[in-house]
């Protein structure tokens, strides 16, 4: 990949282009280092679609909407303030004035309407700049329309209640139009947004760089630049910022949370978030076709000793698709499954599969994946103490995304995958719905089909009632719990390791990481 465009312009231009011959150890004051757990796949936020790419992405960009720091709870951004018609069919935003993209254009209601047209038409010019996989996001929007310069209307097809959640999302990030228009399929290789931070550089699998945007509306953060550095390894990770070449690492490996927690030269800060880890498995045919195989698998993994001993503690045992941390939708009355071998092995042979051999594919690393590798170790050493044998075949992590979601291939396959999620419809909505399948454009990689869950899950986003909401969820919790189409494994609480001279940083429970607060001594 030919090197982009270099911080022209910028005061931390110098310091950050002579890295390479400097080594990463000395990195200079008001410039972060942060280990990334992956190479990005594109910093155009509305083709992304992994958080490892939204981390970078919340920095160069604004929605007009976002999350207020340490919640889920959404707070004015571009738009300064909205009103919702009685029927939540209309969505009226009043615009902030003077605003400007980086690359000098101008944000207003058109730009605006050209982001939402361009994810939802398929006649728009540059629609085919996409594809697009989370506009699911979006589609109840049936039109949005530019008042005037400063007013924008969405109108919905039908209420939808995540609504504003999901404009605060990365997917709801406005970029410029004019960026799109110069740059077309390569605008995710050469960003422009309104937020604190512009693009930089981007070196393949060395780092991507951002630096201070200082007429940004909402004030210029402390920080001269930002490089993003992949790392996939964990402890390669740790050895970076124990040498000095990180000041800020994501995704802290068990093995180091003792190491950095009584280092007072670091700071270790945990928050529980919206994840879950989860192997999806193909319920189209093979073995996993049959509910009691794909129970039997949940009975037979020791899922709290991964918790405990692997992951020390990081994470919590998972009990379906809709984690605890939305407390409004999981009241705790779906129990996990227990680590049963023997009524695994009575449901193997109920189904008559006393043994199989099953293809077990797993990313080296990537968002939210926490240990994938030890984790599928573990695994797989359970699922030989009843009788099934699964073969582990590891992949880069965008190899792996290219692989597994347009659909599990062969029968016995299953996929460890992980989410992080806005609201409590996000992720069985897009995974687990017939018309999330694969060959319509959905992430339902595994092929698992349920007119129950399908029912409950349409009319949970139509409802304005949070309590209805609620009670529609808990009925998806256990209804997607018996089916058992996934191997429900663990909730992770986000960890991270920051240096001491890193100040105002705090990890966010919808695992983003903004930066504009953030400053280092």
């Amino acid at each position: 990949m030919r090197r982009r465009t270099v911080l022209q312009g910028f005061a931390a231009a110098a310091a950050i282009t002579a890295l390479p011959r400097l080594g990463f150890a000395q990195i200079p004051p008001g410039v972060l280092a942060v280990g990334q757990i992956a190479e990005p796949q594109s910093l155009d936020p509305h083709v992304a679609t992994a958080t490892n790419d939204f981390r970078i992405a919340v920095n160069l960009y604004d929605g007009l909407v976002r999350f207020r720091s340490g919640t889920l709870e959404v707070e004015p951004a571009l738009a300064t303030e909205w009103t919702i018609a009685p029927d939540g069919l209309l969505y009226r935003f009043t615009l902030r004035d003077g605003v400007t993209f980086h690359d000098g254009s101008p944000f207003d209601a058109a730009s605006v309407v050209f982001n939402f047209d361009r994810m939802l038409k398929d006649d728009h010019p540059f629609h085919d700049t996409g594809p697009f996989p989370l506009s699911f996001f979006f589609s109840t929007v049936e039109s949005v329309t530019a008042v005037d310069p400063r007013t924008v209307e969405f109108r919905l097809k039908e209420p939808f209640a995540p609504f504003l959640s999901n404009l605060a999302y990365p997917t709801g990030l406005i970029v410029s139009p004019a960026g799109v228009e110069a740059k077309a399929k390569d605008f995710g290789r050469a960003p422009s947004g309104t937020g604190p931070f512009r693009f930089g550089e981007w070196q393949a699998n060395q780092r991507v760089v951002i630096a201070r945007n200082e007429g940004y509306w909402d004030g210029a953060p402390a920080l001269e630049a930002v490089i993003f550095r992949p790392v996939a390894d964990a402890n390669t990770r740790t050895a970076e910022m124990l040498s000095g070449g990180l000041d800020l690492m994501v995704e802290v490996p068990a093995d180091s949370i003792a190491l950095f927690r009584d280092d007072p030269s670091f700071v270790l800060q945990e928050a529980p978030g919206p994840h879950v880890w989860f192997l999806i498995l193909n319920t189209r045919e093979g073995p996993f076709a049959d509910k009691r195989v794909r129970q039997a698998v949940n009975y037979a993994v020791n899922k709290a000793a991964i918790v405990d001993s692997l992951l020390q503690g990081t994470a919590s045992v998972a009990d379906g698709p809709i984690p605890r941390a939305f407390g409004f939708a999981n009241d705790g009355s779906t129990e996990p499954y227990p680590h049963d071998p023997e009524r695994a092995k009575a449901l193997l042979a109920e189904a008559g599969v006393t043994q199989a051999t099953l293809r077990f594919l797993v990313p080296q690393g990537g968002s939210g994946m926490l240990e994938p590798v030890a984790m599928a170790t573990a695994i797989q050493a359970d699922l030989a103490a009843v009788g099934l044998t699964a073969a582990i075949e590891t992949f880069e992590w965008n190899t792996y995304l290219s692989t597994v979601n347009p659909g599990l291939a062969g029968k016995g396959d299953m996929a460890a995958m992980a989410w992080m999620t806005n609201d409590p419809d996000t992720l069985p909505f897009l995974t687990l719905r017939a018309d999330a399948l694969p060959e319509n454009g959905g992430f339902n990689s595994g092929y698992y089909t349920n007119p129950d869950v399908d029912a409950l899950l349409d009319k949970a986003r139509r409802s304005t009632d949070q309590a209805e909401r609620g009670r529609l969820y808990e009925e998806v919790q256990r209804l997607v719990h018996d089916d058992a189409p996934w191997l429900f494994v663990a909730n992770w609480k986000q960890t991270t390791a920051s240096t001491a001279a890193v100040q105002g940083f705090k990890p966010e429970p919808s695992f983003l990481l903004p930066l504009k607060g953030v400053s280092k001594a």
